[in-house]
């Protein structure tokens, strides 16, 4: 069975289209209006294997906030109906991920409750013009639209690109770990209630 999804949502603030394949690494194509989130979510489908399209347009006259928030709230429904019900997945993933003198820790449970522990102290209170608060609003939307535990943290990093794409990166790769199939259990939900 294939593993995607395509969403749309549409307010007064953003108009925003996402489809995501989690078992297909292209086409990957992003178009948010911000240069820098573009970056960031390409990275997360390249270092993901995640077929990913995303068409976003925002009140980006006012700010990037509705943008980001709305991006993250819209792709955490997208994942949470390309898992289905989750039979066979491997649940839980996990990276500790470089990116030259930056260092970030992401672990993954999709557990079906939604939970975000982040602890990112951004070097800088700009990356690309963008106040890096916003990236924890992107994420909590994303884990309370998906139900999945997200544990996110950045251990080490000087320079703000740097630190937000090895953040990006480890969620990619600790993403992939969650959803892949079970080699052992390929169609039994991995939970002692029988559903997540």
């Amino acid at each position: 069975m294939k593993r995607s999804a395509k969403l749309s949502r549409k307010t007064k603030e953003t108009e925003i289209s996402v489809e995501i394949g989690l078992d297909e690494g292209s086409p990957v194509s992003i178009d948010s209006g911000i240069p820098f989130l573009d970056h960031m979510l390409e990275l997360f489908a390249r270092h993901g294997a995640f077929s990913l399209s995303i068409k976003a347009k925002g009140d980006l006259h006012i700010d990037c906030h509705h943008t980001i928030e709305d991006l993250g709230l819209v792709l955490g429904n997208a994942l949470g109906e390309a898992l289905g019900e989750k039979r066979g997945i491997a649940r839980y993933g996990w990276a500790l991920l470089p990116m030259d003198e930056a260092l970030a820790m992401v672990s993954i449970d999709i557990s079906g409750r939604p939970h975000l522990s982040y602890s990112v102290e951004s070097p800088a209170s700009q990356v690309a013009g963008i106040d890096p608060r916003l990236f924890h609003e992107f994420f909590q939307a994303l884990v309370s639209n998906s139900r999945m535990t997200l544990h996110i943290k950045l251990l080490a990093g000087a320079e703000a690109h740097h630190a937000f794409e090895a953040i990006f990166k480890s969620f990619a790769k600790a993403l992939r770990q969650a959803v892949s199939i079970s080699a052992q259990n390929p169609n039994e939900i991995p939970s002692t209630k029988g559903i997540l």
